[in-house]
């Protein structure tokens, strides 16, 4: 899979501090141990020492004593990263002592580190929910300036070379936000063209907004949101080559688009997909890739000013192995 061998190459080229908050977790420490021996990522686990080494041995670990091993209750960094939490949080109400207690937890601890410049991005989610993964996230790292909503993208990688960027196609929002309005649709586009730039290596992102209509082929408020989605993207990032209202097949291919779409730039040559809501994006990736028999990799979260990413619970360690790569390429960009 060369996107994968892409994207692995390029984490390796230049080594981010990726944090593990779930240091016990039997596929999390072991997709450490493999990050570890491959020199792809400097790996920070949360955790007592003593423990996540003993740990390690019981599985047959040989590396993990290569990785940065922060344990809350000991470190001399954790008051400072209470008062950091403190000050970023007293206005919703947090006090001093709350916040002592808080950067106990390793998410909110590893946030911290990442939010004081001691790392460039956190992994969880093999034993946390979603919630649990996002909540730290938007509360001390924050979302990316511009943005206010997170949304999540998906790689997807076909058996049909003659779409997108030679079988490869971006597309989100399939993971986070369900209704999105206009102003979060054009902020999710730019957001899924980053994410195109960054991660798939696109030199040359070209963004579809799918609708059911395109160019005035149909008329509702639906096909007005993404319409209205896309002049605003426009604004937000004008270097982004970006068009719709498009139907799916006039992005795709090529003499569909010149029928419906002439003139378009995108209209046919589409690489990067952008659906008007949550719920479409969620049924078509996964009707792509049960149908087409297509590899989809992520959901890869976007739209928060350092990369956080959440791993499905059901993760494989391969699937952990993947995203310490991927959440690399992002800090990379982020920076």
């Amino acid at each position: 899979m060369a996107l994968i061998d892409n994207i692995i190459a390029r984490a390796k080229s230049n080594k981010q501090r990726i944090v593990l908050p779930e240091s016990l977790e039997e596929r999390t420490i072991t997709a450490a141990d493999m990050a570890l021996a491959d020199e792809l990522a400097d790996i920070i686990l949360i955790g007592n020492r003593e423990e996540i080494l003993a740990y390690a041995a019981k599985l047959g670990l040989k590396n993990i004593d290569k990785a940065t091993i922060i344990d809350p209750a000991t470190s001399e960094k954790t008051e400072e990263y209470a008062q950091l939490l403190f000050q970023l949080r007293q206005k919703k109400g947090m006090t001093i002592e709350k916040a002592r207690e808080q950067v106990l937890d390793p998410l909110y601890f590893g946030c911290l580190i990442i939010k004081s410049g001691d790392a460039d991005g956190q992994i969880s989610g093999a034993l946390s929910t979603t919630g649990d993964t996002l909540r730290p996230a938007l509360q001390i790292i924050k979302c990316a300036p511009g943005i206010s909503c997170v949304s999540g993208a998906m790689l997807m990688i076909t058996q049909t070379p003659q779409y997108g960027e030679n079988g490869v196609l971006v597309i989100g929002d399939v993971a986070v936000t369900p209704a999105p309005d206009a102003n979060q649709l054009a902020q999710i586009a730019v957001c899924t063209a980053q994410t195109a730039k960054s991660v798939a290596g696109f030199e040359d992102p070209r963004v579809a907004m799918l609708s059911f209509s395109t160019k005035g082929s149909a008329k509702h408020e639906v096909v007005d949101k993404v319409v209205e989605a896309t002049a605003l993207a426009k604004e937000l990032a004008p270097e982004l080559k970006i068009d719709g209202e498009l139907q799916a097949d006039a992005a795709l291919v090529p003499s569909v688009g010149a029928k419906k779409a002439p003139g378009s730039e995108i209209a046919g040559k589409a690489n990067v997909l952008v659906f008007p809501n949550l719920e479409v994006g969620n049924i078509g990736y996964k009707l792509i890739q049960r149908l087409g028999n297509a590899d989809a990799i992520g959901p890869i979260l976007q739209g928060i000013a350092r990369p956080v990413n959440d791993l499905s619970r059901g993760c494989s360690v391969d699937d952990i192995y993947k995203m310490v790569a991927i959440t690399a390429c992002q800090a990379m960009d982020a920076k």
